[in-house]
């Protein structure tokens, strides 16, 4: 099921929901059963322990799922998120199967939930008269994947396999280094100069839907289209050629490891996860061999299972809902600092339990053998029964050392606390932020709107050549380290404000009387709201937009919709594309950044260009 709001997985954090979302969808439609056939699960499968997971205290949008029924065909994803945005419906997840009319959606409440019912239920769209009513949850797969080994074992057929899968089962598995190689850096064997071929690839298929979606939603803009596909090979802008990263190896700044069973058999392992949930494992690999991990965060993994494993508490289980221990969190400088953030399930210990295990672990990491690991900040964070999906609602406990570490970045130093967001490839970072700075054409008339803008490294780096900068971030940690690292670096024309994009931006630009505004955004996977996009459409004061995505394709309905004609819903002149270029901050990886700049169309000088004319 798709997260409405999510990022790779790869290279951001995993999903926030104690139930993993990759996990596979029940039977929620007597009819077709099309939940069914996707999953391989059966009526027999259905009993209660399938679904023991929404049981725990613990939160899963499972137990606020609906399904809407009758809806048009040929519809997609995006065109039911966004027919529920419109209405004011705020779903967490949605999944579609083909062709189907039918879709489940989940909610992060009971009070979403109920008021999508009532708002959903009855309404057309297309044509079409929808229906709404609750679904079923998913199967938990670990067991699934358990009832179908007691089956094969009772004389039941195996569930079929796809061609390659049972052509690959009498081939010897390579190595375990390999392996988790292929899972977290599937290209560590492709030598770097492809990978950024293939990366630059990625772009241009991007810019070129681009195009054919700006020629189909406005229609005025197609002489200026058709020149600009004639030069750029079918794109609507010119690609500059992609920027490598400096390093290629070593270089995250921040990983997120699983606690759990080994792939050895070794319990108490810190690592990646091997296979998917969704597959049945829940077994890890430790990031020895890994390339793109640090020599730094090595050792704290390194360091920080050995005291796992003095410890008597087991790991937690996702299968089971027991144990304890379940993810550390390290985070590096290149000043030598690291910090860690030990997530652990307290379950039902007394608190002098809990206090005396925190008592260990600073003495383990201050006088003991972990004081050699380069731990500068550790931290303790119960993640238990958790009734938010939301990771940063955790309150984060300092058992020792600093409260933050610190990072130099273009000359500049900012501080960065467990929960805030900082680019996890610093040298790359920089080369993105640079071209940012070049690109955003600003002069010390410019006011920067800084949107998504994490602990302020992009606004903060342009600060002194312009008038004013104006940050937007949702994490209230990442908004004061902001404050922090402003006045740190002497800057007194700098202002940040927390919270929701969508509900801050629309009052700041709106208020802004400057003539010369620029914005910057930069946001999650998923992509900016569509009440941001609206409301910079609607700013028209603001000509130039430079558009940061982690996540090209999840972001092209924002590119679309910056670009799209004037219309009822959607007002103010359009943006159009000018140039992008795509940045390596994921080598190994097939994840790329992109860099967009827009600008907006300017129609009373179009218009004295044609009156001009002979």
């Amino acid at each position: 099921m798709a997260q409405v709001g999510g990022s790779p997985a790869a290279d951001a954090p995993p999903s926030t929901e104690e139930n993993p979302q990759d996990l596979p969808q029940g039977s929620g439609n007597d009819d077709l059963k099309a939940d069914d056939r996707a999953d391989g699960v059966t009526e027999e499968s259905s009993d209660a322990g399938m679904y023991r997971y929404i049981k725990e205290d613990l939160f899963t949008s499972e137990i606020y799922k609906v399904e809407i029924r009758n809806l048009p065909k040929f519809i997609g994803f995006n065109d039911l998120k966004k027919f529920l945005a419109k209405h004011g419906v705020d779903p967490h997840k949605i999944k579609l199967f083909g062709k189907q009319t039918f879709a489940f959606v989940t909610f992060k409440n009971e009070e979403e939930r109920d008021k999508a019912m009532k708002m959903v239920h009855g309404m057309q769209w297309k044509g079409q008269v929808l229906s709404v009513r609750h679904a079923k949850p998913k199967v938990d797969p670990i067991l699934r994947k358990r009832r179908q080994e007691e089956d094969v074992a009772g004389g039941q057929p195996p569930p079929k396999r796809a061609d390659g899968e049972e052509a690959q089962r009498g081939e010897e598995e390579p190595p375990l280094s390999v392996q988790i190689a292929n899972v977290v850096t599937p290209l560590w064997n492709v030598p770097y100069e492809e990978q950024l071929r293939r990366k630059e690839q990625e772009v241009v298929g991007v810019l070129q839907r681009l195009a054919k979606e700006i020629g189909s939603t406005n229609k005025a803009m197609l002489p200026w289209l058709f020149a600009q596909k004639g030069k750029y090979n079918r794109m609507c802008c010119s690609l500059t050629a992609i920027r490598p990263s400096p390093t290629q190896t070593e270089y995250r700044n921040k990983c997120e490891f699983l606690i759990s069973v080994g792939a050895d058999g070794q319990d108490k392992t810190i690592g990646f996860r091997l296979g998917k949930y969704k597959g049945g494992s829940c077994a890890v690999v430790g990031p020895a061999e890994t390339r793109h991990v640090s020599a730094e965060a090595k050792r704290v993994v390194s360091a920080f299972q050995k005291f796992i494993r003095t410890t008597s508490y087991s790991v937690y289980s996702p299968e089971t809902y027991e144990g304890h221990w379940k993810q550390l969190t390290v985070r590096t400088t290149r000043s030598g600092q690291a910090m860690a953030v030990a997530f652990f399930n307290p379950q039902k210990l007394q608190e002098e339990e809990v206090h005396a295990l925190k008592s260990s672990m600073k003495t383990y990491f201050t006088e003991g053998e972990g004081g050699d690991s380069g731990v500068t900040s550790l931290y303790f964070v119960r993640e238990g029964q958790r009734t938010s999906p939301n990771l940063e609602d955790l309150p984060c406990e300092l058992v020792a050392g600093e409260s933050s570490i610190h990072e130099e970045l273009l000359g500049l130093r900012f501080r960065i606390s467990p929960h805030s967001f900082f680019q996890v490839n610093t040298g790359a970072a920089e080369v993105l932020y640079s071209a940012v700075g070049e690109w955003a054409q600003l002069d010390q008339d410019s006011t920067v709107l800084d949107v998504c803008c994490g602990t302020g490294t992009i606004g903060i780096s342009l600060a002194k050549r312009v008038k004013k900068v104006i940050g937007i971030e949702l994490c209230h940690e990442a908004v004061e380290d902001a404050k922090v690292n402003a006045e740190v670096n002497g800057l007194t024309n700098v202002e940040f404000h927390c919270g929701k994009a969508e509900d801050v931006f629309p009052n700041i630009v709106n208020a802004l009387v400057s003539a010369n505004v620029t914005a910057i955004v930069d946001p999650p996977r998923a992509g900016l709201h569509s009440k941001v996009i609206l409301a910079i459409r609607r700013a028209e004061h603001l000509k130039r937009l430079v558009y940061v995505a982690c996540n090209a394709k999840a972001a092209m309905n924002n590119f679309i919709d910056l670009c799209r004609a004037p219309s009822n819903r959607v007002h103010g002149a359009p943006f159009r594309p000018v140039r992008a270029m795509a940045v390596d901050l994921f080598p190994q990886t097939m994840h790329v950044e992109m860099l967009l700049l827009l600008e907006r169309v300017d129609y009373d000088s179009q218009q004295q260009q044609q009156d001009s004319k002979p």
